[in-house]
């Protein structure tokens, strides 16, 4: 079976970043999507916020070439919005501009309308077309690189065979189960491993209004392609970039959310004083990893959840609101995981577990699977496994009270060895008999515990009939 074809259009003929193609530098101001009074505007708002400036530092903040901003420079010179206070340098990226009276007046009405300041936003069109051509669905893991992807735990062989076509899906999972079985490393693990980056912009232009969608929170930025420029006496011009700098270049996104989302988060928030959006969480994952972590434990209850994101998960594609009252569609292109140790049947019923492609059971740990973990933990804390402490563990607590076992345990139960070995000062062992305090049968802890608080009349028991 051959992959599916790329999305035809004037991608395939633009320049290149490594192997793949980038957002191409604009070469017009048609090629930025942008109105003229568009760019006037944000030239006129980068000098209000930011003070005078030099051609290259406007060109850092509103990252188009500086020859296309230039043009507005002159026409703003022109109609006496703007003037050169001083000049460093060959050529007019080196002069310095700053808003006259005049020119303040009109910033301030460019600020009205919306107080943004920043990469010039990049049409909505565009966006759409990039997060296309780079989407979630193009990337494959192999087996190898799965084995590889989840060698820091202990997994089943059959369970990475569930795991697998799940992955490569680039659609949905549910990860359920008891808790404190990994299903939240897991989750970690896949966004991990999908590896890769890609192109995302600044802010997004959406009729007029602005979209924020980079989020250092989600977006690590990688630095930015470039090449020397071919006139070393303008040192502005240096470097040139090879792709449009109104698109950061980042790794690919991971985005988690756990029990504080909630259904408003799912659409534009609106910022009523600087009049700018930012993009809901998905939108942000967009190309990446989604991750619900302990699903249905949200403020919101999870069936207004899943039913938002109905669509979206059908159609890959969603819709937002503007405060106007407008919708516009934008991608929803990520691998969606949901995590819980909920019964997913008591939280949604069939007809949405059935769009949800792969449901896969995190199971708790065999007894060989619980030693192997052991061990790895004694050798990460510099702990000499023993084999026979592990057996009295299962003995006297999984045994005798019949506690399940969990895939977390040897780690809690080393960290509480480690905690008490730096307690008393001495070194960490895992012996055969963990030490405990034994309290005299039927009283309420150590003779030392009770004489504490004799002189105040001794234990109470809130509930004298159990």
């Amino acid at each position: 079976m051959s992959a599916p074809a790329r999305p035809r259009s004037s991608l395939n003929r633009r320049p290149q970043f490594g192997s793949r193609p980038v957002p191409p530098v604009p070469e017009t101001l048609e090629d930025t999507g942008l109105t003229p009074e568009a760019l006037v505007d944000l030239v006129l708002k980068s000098l209000y916020v930011q003070g005078a400036r030099t051609g290259q530092q406007l060109t850092d903040t509103i990252r188009i070439p500086f020859a296309l901003i230039d043009d507005r420079l002159l026409d703003l010179q022109q109609r006496q919005f703007v003037e050169v206070r001083g000049a460093k340098g060959h050529g007019r990226g080196g002069y310095t501009f700053d808003l006259t009276g005049k020119g303040r007046e009109r910033a301030r009405e460019a600020m009205d309308s919306n107080q943004y300041v920043g990469p010039a936003p990049v049409p909505l069109a565009k966006y759409r077309e990039w997060v296309e051509w780079q989407s979630i669905k193009g990337v494959s893991v192999s087996r190898e690189g799965i084995e590889v992807g989840f060698s820091h735990l202990v997994l089943d062989p059959k369970f990475l065979d569930q795991l697998g076509p799940a992955i490569n899906s680039a659609k949905s999972m549910f990860l359920y189960g008891d808790s404190g079985n990994g299903k939240t490393n897991l989750a970690e693990s896949i966004a991990r491993m999908m590896g890769g980056d890609l192109f995302v912009p600044y802010a997004v232009d959406v009729d007029g209004h602005v979209m924020v969608l980079y989020d250092p929170v989600h977006h690590r930025a990688l630095p930015e392609g470039r090449v020397n420029g071919n006139n070393a006496e303008e040192d502005w011009l240096e470097p040139v970039h090879v792709y449009d700098r109104r698109f950061a270049r980042v790794q690919r996104p991971v985005v988690f959310t756990g029990g504080e989302l909630t259904l408003d988060q799912l659409d534009l928030q609106y910022d009523s004083h600087s009049k700018v959006y930012q993009a809901p969480f998905q939108v942000k994952a967009n190309g990446g990893v989604l991750i619900i972590d302990d699903f249905g434990r949200q403020r919101v209850r999870p069936r207004d959840l899943l039913n938002r994101w109905i669509v979206p998960l059908e159609k890959r594609m969603d819709y937002l609101t503007l405060h106007t009252g407008h919708k516009f569609p934008v991608p929803f292109d990520s691998l969606l995981i949901f995590a819980t140790n909920l019964d997913p049947l008591d939280l949604v019923d069939e007809a949405f577990l059935r769009r949800i492609h792969y449901k896969i059971f995190v199971p708790s740990p065999t007894k060989e699977e619980y030693q192997k973990i052991f061990r790895r933990v004694c050798v990460s804390r510099q702990i000499t496994y023993r084999n026979e402490a592990v057996d009295w563990i299962y003995e006297h607590f999984y045994g005798r009270l019949g506690i399940p076992p969990r895939s977390c345990h040897p780690r809690d139960v080393v960290d509480h060895l480690c905690d008490y070995a730096r307690f008393v000062d001495s070194e960490p062992v895992l012996a055969e008999h963990p030490r405990a305090i034994a309290y005299p049968p039927g009283s309420w802890g150590p003779p030392e515990a009770d004489a504490l608080i004799a002189a105040d009349g001794g234990w109470h028991n809130p509930d004298p009939g159990r």
